[in-house]
């Protein structure tokens, strides 16, 4: 989802009655436990091709980057 896509979703929830807002809501958590599984597996390859500490590095780079632009 690119930023423009996450614009309009969250425009979209504003205006949203109950139960849209909900299914959003759900839609949003399955998205977050599907990335969170997809991370998982992409670093137990990472640790299974010994590359992990590299990609542990970028990742908390990247991780410093988003809390900074919060």
């Amino acid at each position: 989802m690119n930023e423009e896509d996450k614009k309009m979703f969250l425009e979209e929830f504003k205006k949203a009655d109950g139960s849209k807002r909900l299914d959003m809501w759900d839609y949003a958590l399955q998205q977050q436990v599907l990335w969170d599984n997809i991370l998982t597996e992409m670093q137990n390859i990472a640790k299974q091709q010994g590359v992990d500490k590299k990609l542990d590095e970028l990742v908390e780079k990247e991780m410093k980057k988003i809390e900074e632009n919060r």
